[in-house]
């Protein structure tokens, strides 16, 4: 992993809004370099960490001395070297039904845009990977052999490049592309980039193809109805989002999950048609403030939305239910 050092975004927001005591179970969805994991632990919680880059489960056992709690009786640390889509299936595996609380910090890590051999970012060349799990279906096979179509519909999509056409057009006219570096510059040559703007219109395109290659848009709503399935009553949920698309999903399924989508207008009753509030105390979204904006300026873009779990039951268990047991 990288040597950078790993700063958790909102650290202190994200305790308050969990709450962790001595003896709860809680969920860290994205384990990444265990910032928040290691505060659950200080409070006294077990706790269960997800992460599917092999990567960050391996520094874990290469760092025993800063993990003691993995090798306690009972361990108060599992890992779980899974997507965080499928927390219910491996909480299950492990005996466990719900949990008290569930944290998810969604996108990329900075270890994983510090790494160069990674290819998340163009701020230092390596090859046009961009994979979590360092495994399947790369960067580089999207950009070489997708269709000049599906290229663009992904730029628009995930990156909201509203040129995505001309710079899918130039990317089939440079292939092959295979490493981060010529990509960002047959991107800045489609759009006209002037060195110096305040922002290089490849980190757009560069967005959109990771969240592609990873499904991470797919991830985030299935983890979603996840935690809705896991969290007890009273348990309580806390996700940090960094851009626009992500918070977009996390705020409308907060929204219907909590009933605050069945009123369309304050001048017409409320009909209640739908299934019972599975979510309560929606709390405001949250931003950094200026002390963590000076030391982490990367925390810029984060959101973090929290709600707490109420009785009843999940809307999508049933169906999750019947998954497992028929695959």
């Amino acid at each position: 992993m990288s040597e950078a050092p790993h700063i958790p975004v909102l650290l202190d927001e994200v305790e308050a809004a969990l709450l962790p005591l001595e003896g709860q179970v809680v969920v860290d969805a994205t384990f990444g370099a265990g910032g928040y994991t290691r505060r659950l632990l200080d409070a006294g919680a077990t706790v269960h960490a997800f992460d599917r880059d092999p990567d960050a489960i391996a520094a874990v056992h290469a760092n025993p001395e800063r993990w003691p709690e993995l090798s306690s009786v009972p361990p108060r640390l599992v890992l779980h070297p899974r997507r965080f889509s499928e927390m219910v299936d491996a909480l299950h595996d492990a005996g466990i039904e719900t949990v008290d609380g569930i944290v998810a910090d969604i996108g990329v890590s900075s270890m994983q845009l510090d790494q160069a051999e990674r290819g998340f970012a163009f701020a230092s060349d390596g090859p046009l990977d961009m994979r979590m799990s360092q495994d399947g279906y790369s960067a580089a096979d999207f950009v070489n052999e997708g269709e000049e179509s599906a290229i663009a519909d992904v730029l628009y999509l995930y990156g909201e490049e509203r040129q995505s056409r001309r710079v899918a057009r130039a990317i089939v006219a440079a292939r092959p592309i295979t490493t981060t570096g010529e990509l960002a510059r047959v991107i800045r040559k489609a759009l006209g980039h002037r060195p110096g703007a305040p922002k290089d219109p490849a980190t757009r395109s560069f967005q959109a193809i990771r969240i592609h290659v990873n499904g991470e848009l797919d991830e985030l709503e299935a983890a979603l109805a996840a935690a809705e399935e896991l969290l007890r009553e009273g348990g309580r949920l806390a996700v940090v989002t960094f851009h626009s698309l992500e918070d977009r999903i996390v705020k409308r399924f907060l929204k219907e999950a909590s009933g605050q989508a069945r009123s369309t207008s304050r001048h017409l009753p409320l009909v209640d048609t739908g299934p019972e509030a599975t979510f309560a105390k929606v709390a405001k979204p949250v931003k950094p403030g200026a002390a963590e904006l000076e030391v982490n300026p990367r925390s810029r873009s984060s959101t973090l939305r929290s709600a707490i779990r109420t009785h009843a039951p999940a809307r999508f268990a049933q169906t999750r239910s019947s998954s497992r047991k028929n695959p």
